[in-house]
């Protein structure tokens, strides 16, 4: 008799637990087709080789338009912007969107505003100054 009501009462649990999450991923966004419709901007924005390195190293490397010694480094997970310049990190620069945006959007919006406005998206981004300038390898 007790090893039916501890059957029953595991079995209920499990029933629960399956209700709740599928009440849960039902009042949720659909984040997949945001991040596919990212994925396919990222796919026209970038070449082929840049979309390529950015899987395989997880970041991005823009060159500036201004200082051909700078190199902006935009991870393609939420993270700061490194500068770097003459292959060492001078900087960390944190821009982010008002509202919720897919982290691939990110590297977009990272590239877009870098190669057009420079100067426009260094005054918006938020600068840390880096504290040991050391050679950069990654």
């Amino acid at each position: 008799m007790l090893v039916l009501i501890y059957t029953l009462g595991g079995i209920s649990i499990m029933v629960s637990l399956i209700f709740l999450s599928i009440w849960v991923i039902d009042k949720s966004p659909s984040w997949s087709g945001a991040e596919r419709r990212a994925d396919a901007l990222l796919r026209d924005v970038l070449t082929r080789e840049q979309y390529i390195l950015l899987n395989e190293l997880g970041y991005l490397d823009i060159p500036s338009p201004t200082d051909p010694q700078r190199v902006y480094r935009v991870p393609r997970a939420l993270g700061q912007v490194k500068v770097i310049e003459n292959e060492r990190v001078k900087a960390s620069l944190c821009l982010r969107t008002v509202k919720w945006v897919p982290d691939i959007d990110m590297v977009v919006i990272h590239k877009l505003m870098i190669e057009a406005d420079e100067d426009g998206y260094l005054q918006k981004a938020n600068r840390f100054i880096a504290v040991d300038s050391s050679a950069c390898n990654n």
